[in-house]
C-alpha cells in the first residue's frame, strides 16, 4: 500500500471525464504507444497525452471512447509530445493497461467524486 493521505490532499487531483475525439499511433515512443485528444468539454477543453496501451486498444477503437484522466497535474515531455494529462487505468494479469471508462455516458468534463 502506498503512503496514507488525508482526504484533502485526495479531493486535490481533479480527475474528469473525457471523450476521445483524435487517436493516432507513437511509434517514435521508447514503449509502444498510442496519442490521444480527449475532449473534456467547458473550460478544459480538448488536452492531449500519450499512453501505453497499445496491447488492449488501437487508435481507431479509441476514437469516441469515454476515459478518466487526471487533468491538473503539470504538463510532461514525452519524447518529443506534450502530455496535459494523465489517462487513468488498470494492469491486467501481464500487467498491459485496461483503461477506467464509465459504463453509462456522462458528460464531458464530469469530475470523479
Amino acid at each position: 500500500m502506498s503512503e496514507v493521505i488525508d482526504f484533502d490532499a485526495f479531493l486535490k487531483v481533479d480527475i474528469r471525464k473525457g471523450t476521445v475525439v483524435r487517436a493516432e499511433p507513437y511509434p517514435e515512443a521508447r514503449k509502444p504507444a498510442i496519442k490521444l485528444w480527449i475532449d473534456f468539454g467547458g473550460d478544459i477543453g480538448i488536452k492531449k497525452t500519450s499512453a501505453q496501451i497499445t496491447k488492449h486498444y488501437t487508435p481507431e477503437k479509441l476514437v469516441d471512447t469515454q476515459v478518466l484522466a487526471v487533468v491538473n497535474f503539470p504538463p510532461r515531455q514525452v519524447g518529443k509530445f506534450m502530455s496535459e494529462v494523465l489517462v487513468l487505468g488498470l494492469g491486467d494479469k501481464n500487467d498491459d493497461i485496461v483503461l477506467i471508462r464509465p459504463e453509462i455516458t456522462v458528460p464531458n468534463g464530469a469530475r470523479m467524486h
